[in-house]
């Protein structure tokens, strides 16, 4: 079943055609970029023109956090703990960066 409005769509779209909004449009006659996932493509473009980031771009950042923190404490139970937590964080990272790929 097709949806409700799509005889008004098409319309619309044939209206703008008919007074050649579509004409002169920037790449035009230019081939497609190539795009290594096309059925993500338009999400992964929305994401990236707002700033968003990979996830593993974004545990990275925490891993440089745990870092510092290593580099500032002395407490030894804490630097294990931390060690601990560093050593997870590299794992989803590991995996973040295959997912992505």
């Amino acid at each position: 079943m097709d949806h409700p409005l799509l005889d008004l769509i098409n319309a619309k779209i044939a209206e703008a055609e008919a007074r050649g909004e579509f004409d002169n449009l920037p790449g035009a006659g230019k081939p497609l970029p190539d795009c290594d996932d096309p059925e993500n493509a338009l999400l992964n473009r929305v994401v990236q023109e707002n700033g968003g980031v990979p996830e593993f771009v974004l545990l990275g950042r925490e891993l440089e956090k745990l870092r510092t923190e290593l580099r500032e404490t002395s407490d030894r139970t804490r630097r294990t703990e931390i060690m601990k937590d560093m050593s997870m964080m590299d794992a989803k990272i590991d995996i973040a960066r295959k997912a992505y790929r």
